[in-house]
């Protein structure tokens, strides 16, 4: 049973793709949560339901609603609305916390596209 478990769990993390490679805050400050701000900094223009933020961060699914829920108390990211029983985050680009990690995020890609 041991095995067949870790064989799921090594197929399961086959098919998490990453939509960046290595992203800017991840490059810095390796984890989750850089993971996480990375994609939404990157693709701001549509909101996310959390399988797809996980799925394109490359974290699981428990991290992604995890700290999805602590970013948006910290008002770095909102919830723009729900469809049907997903609800959709993106980057609240109204907060100064946000704007800050976004501008860092584009000053980190481009000194890294300039070494």
């Amino acid at each position: 049973m041991g095995k067949m478990k870790k064989e799921m769990i090594i197929e399961d993390t086959e098919h998490r793709q990453k939509a960046l490679q290595l992203g800017p805050l991840e490059y810095v400050f390796p984890g989750s949560t850089s993971k996480i701000l990375d994609f939404l900094c990157v693709f701001d223009e549509w909101d996310y339901s959390i399988t797809d933020i996980a799925k394109n961060s490359g974290v699981s699914f428990k991290t992604a609603f995890d700290e999805i829920k602590r970013l948006e108390i910290q008002e770095v990211v909102i919830n723009k609305r729900t469809v049907g029983k997903a609800k959709m985050y993106k980057l609240n680009l109204e907060s100064s916390q946000s704007r800050s990690i976004r501008k860092l995020s584009l000053d980190i890609a481009v000194k890294r596209a300039n070494n």
